[in-house]
């Protein structure tokens, strides 16, 4: 933590203010703590914030911008193995789908001699048979179907699931914007807190103010010296959290303006993401091919047998021809059917319902957009400068002895809450527009180039 500069004395009546206490050293405690709770969790292996550069080389550091962030995550997303496994094991599928049934070799003994009964072989008859399963109702075209809309089914989920990562990289990115601002906002407090710092210790020595008011003031710097450690431990662990996205070091900066842009407020909205859609498809599909399966099924497989009889007692060989096939005396299998189709009913519905409720969430989301980027102007554009303002005016009456130490607090304070809350507003609008990327598909162009490069 950084230390209070006391080689500023009070003459005669100076204060003896003694060092932080419990506070401070709680503080220090806890910041220390967080760190090497991130250090162990973060980065295995090794100290998670030796990836975070020294501070005299930030300005060598790469500029990331959300796009690079979200492409460097699309190239590295450690989910591609399984899904690529998947996607084999439904190929896989496919083709033993559509795989003929085997046939069968049959091999019979009859008429046995009984013990005592002559020879062994007198009137034994040897069968030799050959059966096939005759597939009547398209079971192997219904399996095939059945085992593509599995496929598709694989395919469109990990799409998903790489969209769904990518919003997390997104947020994590939104994440260093905001610690970045926060620690922005904490170091003007740690100024401001100086410079009343500077100017009560002036008061109080030339007995102007009461030795409280030095206190107060000393007070309030150790807190604004707390306040910017923690944002800069906050900002380190934002840093490594995003870059793990991609199992990187923390070798870039991002630009601090990206936090007050608003654009977004101004983008056409699209459609709700192709890839959430089509899994609502492969469901649906899927359960169109389970109906048919269970009405190829309704429909009774034929086997039909060949062979040869071979009789000992005459050496004499005959040629056999059979076959059969079940009978639905009670099974129809029309329960079966009933449930498949009843599915694929309610997979219809299902893709219509989430379609509805993505749209009404993606309308109050750009509602919350325009809002925020509204509020966020007004308060840099108006509020911002006002407050600004009060503070400079208090503080040169401060300096003349025409207002208390209270009065500059204040107008401090209602700067300090003005910018933490245009940090809240920005921070809400930006969440805002990863969700809402996410739900219309935005990042889907980086997935396909991700996929292409492959």
């Amino acid at each position: 933590m950084r230390s209070i500069d006391r080689a500023r004395p009070f003459p005669e009546t100076q204060l003896k203010i003694p060092p932080p206490g419990l506070t401070g050293r709680w503080a220090q405690a806890a910041a220390a703590s967080a760190l090497a709770i991130a250090t162990c969790t973060i980065v295995p292996g090794g100290p998670a914030f030796a990836q975070e550069p020294p501070a005299s080389t930030e300005a060598e550091l790469q500029t990331l911008d959300l796009v690079d962030a979200l492409r460097r995550a699309a190239g590295a997303d450690p989910g591609l193995a399984g899904a690529d496994a998947r996607a084999r094991a439904a190929e896989a599928g496919v083709r033993q789908a559509d795989v003929r049934p085997n046939p069968t070799l049959g091999l019979g003994v009859e008429n046995l001699p009984s013990i005592g009964g002559g020879g062994l072989i007198d009137r034994t008859e040897v069968r030799l048979t050959y059966s096939q399963e005759w597939e009547r109702g398209g079971d192997r075209f219904a399996r095939t179907g059945r085992a593509r809309s599995e496929a598709d089914l694989v395919a469109a989920e990990a799409h998903v699931r790489r969209l769904d990562r990518l919003e997390q990289a997104q947020l994590a990115y939104v994440d260093v914007l905001v610690a970045e601002a926060e620690l922005d906002v904490a170091r003007q407090r740690l100024a401001l807190a100086e410079r009343v710092h500077a100017e009560t210790a002036r008061r109080v020595a030339a007995a102007r103010d009461p030795l409280f008011a030095g206190s107060r003031a000393e007070a309030e710097l150790v807190q604004a010296e707390i306040d910017v450690d923690r944002a800069e431990t906050e900002l380190r662990l934002a840093r490594v959290v995003l870059a793990k996205f991609w199992d990187g070091r923390v070798d870039f900066t991002v630009p601090a303006e990206a936090l007050y842009d608003t654009s977004a407020s101004r983008v056409q909205v699209g459609e709700i993401a192709e890839a959430d859609l089509m899994v609502f498809d492969a469901r649906r599909n899927l359960s169109v091919a389970d109906a048919a399966i269970q009405r190829a099924a309704a429909v009774p497989n034929a086997t039909v047998e060949v062979g040869v009889l071979h009789d000992w007692d005459s050496g004499g060989v005959g040629l056999i021809v059979g076959g059969s096939i079940p009978l639905q005396r009670y099974d129809r299998n029309q329960g079966a059917i009933d449930r498949a189709e009843a599915l694929a009913t309610a997979a219809t519905a299902d893709r219509s319902t989430f379609l509805l409720e993505k749209d009404r969430e993606v309308a109050r989301l750009q509602v919350d957009i325009s809002a925020g980027a509204m509020e966020a102007r007004r308060l840099r554009e108006d509020a911002l400068p006002l407050a600004e303002r009060a503070v400079a005016e208090v503080e040169a009456g401060f300096a003349r002895g025409g207002f208390s130490y209270n009065d500059v607090v204040a107008a401090h304070r209602a700067l300090l809450d003005l910018r933490l809350r245009l940090v809240e507003v920005l921070s809400e609008l930006h969440r805002d527009v990863a969700r809402r990327d996410r739900l219309t598909g935005v990042h889907d162009p980086l997935i396909q180039q991700s996929e292409a490069r492959r």
